[in-house]
């Protein structure tokens, strides 16, 4: 058999416009998928671990932790944004060999993610002492709720960083530095948290405190390989202005204000939802984030695909090879499904065993394992709307996408979580949660193979 290139090599060929078998871009794919998988499912294992060791403290302090944690994923859904304004833009100029324009986009994005990431970090530590009472949250869990989440925001300059240096060596096509950091800050959570839950004895607290050790080293060891080491994107020798400029910033902001207006909505969503299920009680309230933790173990690896799919496009775009993005985003949706409807029969199977590791409790457990195989018949549809999103957000194209989801997330998950927890309780928002699911990754499929995005694209 003929040894396929390396994807170093593949890449170049986007850049230099040559032509590729459909073996080679299929091959390209997973080798750029593969790192990106592999990193989203250990940090799923070290959230999964996260949650386990709290876990075993007991219901109340699954609760405290999971009556924040959708406000978390907004805050770091709006860094992630901001990361993204900037780094699509650099995906589009190594397609189109101006390295040295990618790397005055990245001088920019350092001065321009901090300082984002700042102001998110004030907001945490400010509504920190007040959001569990927001959220519904009973008095013996409000106390762990708000230093969970403080300390959570203070480490938010880490996440920022982190990602802003991890999704820049990945739209350079470099997949597997960012995933091998980010499976080492896996491992050093775990420690840190060990460490600090039981050795140090402080419980929920001390998972915030070990999350954020782990995020510090992480950043530092990403931002070295992609300012000192990327062949592309490193500064060292480079000299240039960090002074943020109107037409790089705009571009951002047009790309990112979308995602971050999404994110602010979808976790004000999530947030709502937080509220219909905090009346049906503690246990439910453990068994909800609970089994959130778990089924994340089955669409990160759709997340891994996306992030392959957002790097491809994004350099075909910037190559200007209108037939190779359309190919490359087709084969990544298919590989999407396909890997996640195999993790969702795995879900369904293994729903009581992974639920029993979670917790002991043995309600939590029942709850969990049931609402989790409802949500597994929802994972292929999932899939589309994960990947399909990853390809949109390549080509840059990130306000009718948001529009999407959220008026899938308003106007089908809420309106039928709230409607069905009364009656059906966990059951019912769980339900309401797979529909939506469904629904929002028919309309992405629906708009990517109607091809509307592609054509205001202007690329030959």
């Amino acid at each position: 058999m003929k040894k396929v290139k390396n994807s170093e090599l593949l890449l170049s060929y986007i850049r230099e416009g040559r032509m590729m078998t459909q073996r080679e871009k299929l091959w390209l794919i997973v080798s750029l998928s593969i790192p990106s998988i592999l990193a989203q499912i250990s940090a799923t294992v070290m959230f999964f671990i996260d949650a386990s060791m709290v876990g075993h403290l007991g219901a109340k302090a699954s609760a405290a932790i999971g009556l924040v944690e959708t406000t978390g994923w907004l805050m770091g859904g709006l860094a992630h944004a901001a990361s993204l304004g900037f780094s699509v833009q650099v995906a589009h100029f190594i397609g189109a060999n101006d390295f040295e324009a990618a790397r005055r986009v990245l001088r920019q994005a350092l001065v321009c993610c901090l300082i984002w990431a700042l102001m998110i970090s004030t907001t945490s530590i400010v509504i920190a002492p007040f959001l569990p009472y927001w959220l519904g949250g009973s008095e013996e869990i409000a106390r762990d709720a708000s230093l969970y989440f403080g300390v959570i925001g203070v480490c938010g300059i880490f996440f920022q960083m982190e990602g802003l240096a991890g999704s820049m060596l990945k739209c350079s096509g470099n997949m597997k530095i960012p995933s091998m950091l980010n499976i080492g800050m896996c491992v050093m959570d775990v420690v840190f948290n060990y460490i600090f839950i039981y050795i140090l004895g402080m419980g929920v607290v001390g998972a915030a405190i070990g999350t954020g050790c782990a995020e510090l080293i992480t950043a530092i060891l990403m931002l070295y390989f992609l300012l000192a080491k990327s062949p592309m994107l490193s500064l060292r020798g480079r000299p240039g202005s960090f002074k943020p400029k109107a037409d790089t910033v705009g571009t951002a902001f047009k790309i990112g204000a979308p995602m971050g207006l999404q994110h602010l909505l979808m976790g004000s969503a999530q947030i709502v939802s937080t509220l219909i299920v905090a009346p049906l009680g503690t246990i439910a309230i453990a068994a909800h984030s609970l089994a959130i933790t778990v089924e994340s173990l089955c669409y990160m690896p759709g997340y891994g695909i996306a992030e392959a799919a957002t790097t491809l496009t994004g350099q075909g775009i910037g190559a200007g090879q209108k037939l190779l993005t359309r190919s490359f985003a087709n084969m990544s949706v298919g590989l999407g499904i396909t890997v996640m409807t195999i993790m969702g029969v795995m879900m369904w199977i293994f729903a009581p065993e992974l639920m029993s590791i979670m917790s002991p409790v043995e309600e939590v457990i029942a709850q969990g394992t049931e609402i989790l195989r409802i949500e597994a018949w929802a994972e292929p549809m999932f899939a589309a709307a994960i990947v399909v999103n990853g390809v949109f957000i390549g080509a840059g194209d990130t306000i009718i996408p948001a529009i999407m989801s959220l008026g899938s997330m308003w106007a089908v998950r809420l309106t039928l979580a709230a409607t069905l927890a009364p009656r059906y309780g966990l059951r019912g928002v769980w339900t309401a949660m797979a529909i939506e699911l469904t629904f929002r990754g028919s309309i992405f499929l629906y708009r990517l193979f109607k091809g509307g995005w592609a054509e205001k694209l202007k690329i030959k």
